[in-house]
């Protein structure tokens, strides 16, 4: 007999991210701008963000970019790889990124056992922004206005229903618009 996981995983229909699909990386929060990321930190030697990270998520990229990973956590958003940040691409300075992450995700109908029936709520467990709703106890969605994107549900999702979408990460005046870039 499979075991539970294997059982869960038949109903999946693997999603993936493509460069093509999604070319931007999602960013660790309290990011200047993605202008930023791609100018200084491929010069950081010191990685102090991935080593700072205690969910280990934070990864450096092929272009030498800190990127996050959401197979084993999520971002807990605990500020300590923008205090660690020796080139200033993060920092608590920057609140306008403080909250959210550069990446909005969604829940796949098809691959989503909850959206076949069967009673699952792995993906709710543990979101603290109370994001996934519910129709009765099947029919999960993910709350765009109250999801931060921290990737914990992605984490958890027995069947990989969960995927994102990235947008540049962007930078604020002290009004609160949005500066070209």
């Amino acid at each position: 007999m499979a075991n539970r996981r294997d059982f869960f995983r038949s109903f999946a229909k693997p999603l993936s991210q493509t460069k093509e699909e999604s070319p931007l990386l999602v960013r660790p929060p309290y990011g200047e701008s993605e202008s930023a990321f791609q100018n200084k930190c491929p010069a950081c030697e010191s990685h102090a963000c991935v080593t700072s990270c205690d969910e280990k998520i934070i990864l450096i990229g092929e272009d030498g970019t800190p990127t996050l990973t959401f197979k084993q956590n999520g971002c807990t958003f605990c500020e300590a790889c923008a205090e660690v940040c020796p080139e200033g691409v993060l920092s608590l300075a920057h609140t306008y990124n403080s909250e959210q992450l550069n990446a909005v995700f969604r829940i796949s109908l098809d691959a989503c056992v909850a959206h076949h029936g069967v009673i699952c709520n792995a993906c709710k467990e543990p979101c603290i922004d109370d994001a996934i709703l519910f129709n009765g106890m099947f029919n999960p969605v993910i709350d765009d206005n109250r999801c931060t994107g921290c990737g914990f549900c992605m984490a958890r999702c027995p069947t990989q229903a969960i995927s994102y979408m990235t947008y540049e990460v962007e930078t604020k005046t002290e009004e609160g618009s949005n500066e070209p870039e």
